[in-house]
Order: C-alpha cells, then structure tokens, then sequence
C-alpha cells in the first residue's frame, strides 16, 4: 500500500527505550524515519519545534504525563496522534480521544496493527491538509453549517471550526447522510478504518467533542441526534412552511 507522505517522520514519545528500538527497527524499512524521546517536557518541546507526521504517544511517561503532553499539543498542533496505553484501560482510551488523540493502541499491539493504525490515521490527515474531494461533492450545507470539501474546511455561522481529522471526517459521513441513520459500526468502518470492537466507545467521545465544538446540546440537538440502539443521525432543518 502507498503511503500518502514520503518518508513520512514519525515523533514517538516513550519512556521504554527497547520499545522504541523495536518500532523504529520496524517501521524504518518500511520508509519511515521514526525519532524517539523518552520524557513528554522533551517529547512535547521536539513536537512544537519540528515537523512530524504523527506522533505515537505513551500515556504514562515521567515527569509531564502523555495526558498532559497531548492538552499542550492540541493549544497549537493538530498533528495527527495515537496513543499507547496499557491493556484494559478503557478510562485512558476515552480520555485521550477527549482531549483530541486520533486513536488508540493498546501496549500489547503486534508491529502489524500499529502499522495498520499509523496508515489510518496518516492517510486522514492527507484527505484533511488536501483537497482530494471532486468539486461535484462541494460543498456540503445543513443549515447554518457548511462544509467545503474541497478545501477541507467546515464553518458554521461564517466561523472556521477547528476540527482534528477524525472529526472532520466524521462530520462529513453524517453530513452527506443528513436525516439517516449511521450506526457507531458504519462510522467506525467509514471513518476510524477500523473494524468494529465490542462496547467501543471511540465514535462516542469523537461525536462528543464535535457536538461541544458545533455549540450543540445532545438532549436538544440541532445538529446531531442520538438514535438509541442504532447510532447517529445528521438533521435536517426544518423548512419554513408555506404562507
């Protein structure tokens, strides 16, 4: 599978240097150039001050924890992030996507599946920075919000919102789907490129994040509404009636 960056550089933030040997071991025939750190204070410096394609992060690092690491990067990166955390901890899972991680990767991972994720969430990013969508889908309006595939850039009342790349794709699956249903299952396959895990909650914390950025209140949505027991719906607005 092509890769959409040439040797694309990879920033990975961990304290386990034989692991970060074994990845960079891995993924460097594979075209990657990966570069370590082992602290999140030099971690999160490296990330401010370079240019990175992603960033793999450890949640429990010394001195400036993973947590912290990301809050910091989000004030002025949107560079794409998968975070590593131990097994079964679902708590750090969510609170990384809360606070604006791409996806996860629990500690146990096999090479493959970190290269699968890391591929997802580079290719993301490419459909985010370019315009890889055909004018006739430009642009998508549902209401007041307006989304510019061409561009890569959804605004709502004429205001930019600052979305991560997961987000930004998920608004467009259910913006181009307005008034039907998208199961967490379709969104994880259309979006997270992922396949479905049991009581997977990641589609969850990302519809809401985008729900706090879109000024939107889930027991009076305007625009995203839970259907209990199947997903999500993108709504329609309502049209004035006839005179």
């Amino acid at each position: 599978m092509s890769e959409s960056f040439d040797n694309p550089r990879i920033l990975l933030i961990d304290d386990d240097p034989k692991l970060c040997r074994l990845i960079a071991n891995y993924l460097y025939p594979l075209g990657y150039d990966v570069v370590a750190e082992h602290t999140g204070y030099a971690g999160l410096n490296r990330a401010l001050n370079e240019s990175f394609e992603a960033v793999l992060l450890d949640v429990m690092l010394p001195g400036l924890s993973g947590f912290d690491v990301l809050r910091e990067l989000r004030k002025q990166s949107q560079v794409p992030v998968l975070i590593l955390t131990a097994l079964g901890e679902e708590a750090d899972r969510i609170v990384g996507l809360e606070m604006g991680a791409d996806d996860y990767l629990p500690k146990t991972f096999s090479t493959r599946e970190l290269l699968a994720r890391l591929r997802a969430v580079l290719r993301r990013s490419a459909l985010t920075a370019r315009s890889q969508e055909p004018p006739r889908d430009a642009p998508i309006v549902v209401g007041d919000l307006w989304i510019d595939t061409e561009t890569h850039r959804a605004t709502l009342n004429d205001r930019l919102l600052v979305l991560t790349p997961v987000e930004y794709e998920l608004l467009v699956a259910l913006a181009r789907a307005a008034g039907r249903v998208r199961s967490r299952e379709q969104l994880l396959v259309e979006v997270a490129e992922r396949e479905f895990e049991a009581f997977d909650r990641a589609i969850d914390v990302h519809i809401s994040s985008l729900r706090r950025k879109l000024g939107d209140d889930p027991r009076t949505p305007r625009f995203i509404e839970t259907v209990r027991g199947s997903g999500y719906r993108m709504l329609k607005p309502e049209l004035p009636a006839l005179p």
